[in-house]
């Protein structure tokens, strides 16, 4: 949770946080978004109170749920959240929840607008890159597979090599370039800035060989496309490395804290 200093706010404010963050640890997030509430109402200029709320109702929000009780606690933790962002416009704890709450509930373009928020107030975060990448993959992939299968395509040809699919024609290649064409671009710029912030960051190299995979598709020569999947399975394998090194590194340690 963010500070619960009290040096900017009032002695009553600040009490109603400290009890609200009592209870917030404890898993009462009602009784806590009760004391959250009250510091708003005491400070209604003070971000971290609003934060405080829209924390409360994010902890009670099941990701994906579609019950009319769930999307009601995302859209009042956005609100809070929002609320948050009119006082401080650069509050990354707030934008990141955010874009997750966007995330999913599907609302995959206003989360790329918190990610990209994100990436103006810590532009040397990779986090917010990944992101990104993660929409954009998320925006193209069901657009060309829906393509692929309604052109009767969804098939390989070669069951050999199941993850390759024929050729688009090339008036649905031109729609899908008009489709994804841009995203395939920033989702492979975006991830490649963030591997380069993190250089062992595994899950990016993960969706940037799946990025690869998008612009086969949008290829007009076969060299081409040979060279994007060349470059994507050199990503799944370099992922896998990264792995395998942070298992080392994990298992070096838990054995140093165990050692004499």
């Amino acid at each position: 949770m963010p500070s619960a200093g009290c040096a900017s706010r009032s002695e009553a404010a600040c009490a109603q946080i400290q009890l609200g963050i009592q209870k917030f640890s404890s898993a009462q997030f009602n009784a806590a978004l009760e004391h959250f509430q009250k510091a708003v109402d005491l400070d209604p200029g003070d971000p971290e109170a609003h934060l405080y709320v829209g924390m409360s109702y994010f902890q009670q929000y099941v990701p994906g749920g579609e019950s009319p009780e769930n999307v009601r606690l995302a859209e009042q933790a956005i609100q809070a959240l929002e609320d948050v962002l009119r006082i401080d416009a650069q509050n990354s704890t707030a934008l990141n929840m955010l874009a997750l709450l966007c995330y999913n509930m599907k609302n995959f373009n206003k989360a790329k607008e918190y990610q990209s928020q994100r990436i103006d107030a810590e532009p040397e975060n990779p986090e917010p890159y990944f992101w990104i990448g993660v929409l954009d993959w998320s925006l193209c992939y069901p657009r060309r597979m829906q393509l692929s299968k309604d052109l009767n395509l969804a098939l390989p040809s070669d069951l050999t090599n199941p993850d390759r699919l024929p050729p688009l024609p090339e008036e649905a290649r031109l729609r899908l370039i008009g489709d994804n064409g841009s995203l395939v671009t920033e989702g492979i710029e975006k991830l490649e800035k963030a591997i380069e912030l993190k250089p062992d960051y595994d899950d990016a190299m993960a969706y940037l060989s799946l990025m690869y995979r998008e612009k086969v598709d949008l290829e007009t020569a076969e060299a081409a496309r040979a060279s994007d999947i060349e470059t994507a399975d050199q990503w799944v394998e370099r992922a896998l490395e990264a792995r395998k090194r942070a298992a080392q590194r994990k298992s070096s340690t838990n054995a140093s804290r165990l050692g004499p």
